[in-house]
């Protein structure tokens, strides 16, 4: 099981801590939700493993309707809470019933869908002319703190191959853009994909860096003190290099997201 929308433990495994994950995860720049909105034909929208809503209430708050649906009825019942609608299942196996919408999305969570029968999928709930775009923030820290973490990963579970710190984040990320991409060709229903990049930063404090760590895929699946190693070793990270000669410490804080992924029209 090397892809991603195999791994469904995995996938369902955020709402294990929903409230965390809203607190810590960022939004998507206003630029991504402004160009979604304008090429598309109108406002509704189903937010697919729309999770705890924060995509879904960056497209609320555009004048949107938005429809979501996930796996997990831990992570929806927070998107309920802020007035979105959600239906509970798997996006492979969630039934339209007939209704259409302008544009599909996916933020952070196309990768733990099936990219040919998800692109198939969102096509039937679509109009013709309707838009798919998935996208992910990508977090790319300065090379330095990216070397710290991966350090970390490395003395706490030597040999994983979870450590995308040891390598640039984007070209990890790319792979899956890869996919999402092939994927939407291979399902035959759409034109070819475009792809958009948004580069935008997101300074966090230690404290909040810690308190994302957790909501990363797979974190959950460590065993508890392994967890609490990690998150140790990468506080001790960022005290170290606040005292590292050059720029201020909060600066050397601060990660950089880009927000990135694939956007494919939807043929009558």
């Amino acid at each position: 099981m090397n892809e991603p929308h195999q791994h469904r433990q995995v996938a369902e495994s955020f709402g294990s801590d929903a409230g965390r994950y809203d607190r810590a995860r960022p939004s998507y720049p206003d630029a991504l939700v402004e160009r979604i909105v304008a090429a598309s034909l109108g406002p509704g929208v189903l937010d697919v493993g729309c999770g705890t809503g924060i995509a879904a209430r960056q497209f609320q708050a555009a004048g949107w309707g938005v429809l979501g649906v996930d796996p997990d009825a831990r992570m929806a019942d927070l998107t309920r809470q802020r007035g979105i609608e959600v239906e509970i299942a798997k996006f492979e196996a969630w039934y339209p019933a007939g209704r259409e919408f302008e544009a599909v999305i996916a933020g952070q969570a196309w990768h733990w869908v099936d990219p040919v029968a998800g692109a198939a999928k969102a096509a039937r709930a679509l109009r013709p002319g309707g838009r798919l775009a998935v996208f992910w923030n990508v977090f790319q820290p300065p090379p330095d703190v990216g070397a710290a973490f991966a350090a970390v990963y490395r003395q706490v579970m030597p040999g994983s191959p979870g450590n995308i710190w040891a390598s640039s984040i984007l070209d990890v990320y790319s792979a899956g853009f890869t996919r999402a991409a092939d994927g939407i060709r291979e399902a035959g229903m759409f034109g070819d994909p475009e792809h958009w990049r948004f580069d935008w930063d997101r300074p966090y404090t230690r404290d909040q860096w810690l308190e994302q760590v957790p909501t990363f895929g797979g974190h959950s699946q460590i065993p508890l003190a392994g967890q609490q190693e990690i998150l140790a070793g990468i506080g001790a990270a960022i005290d170290a290099l606040a005292h590292v000669p050059g720029p201020p410490a909060w600066y050397r804080r601060e990660h950089c997201p880009v927000a990135g992924g694939f956007s494919g029209e939807a043929e009558a």
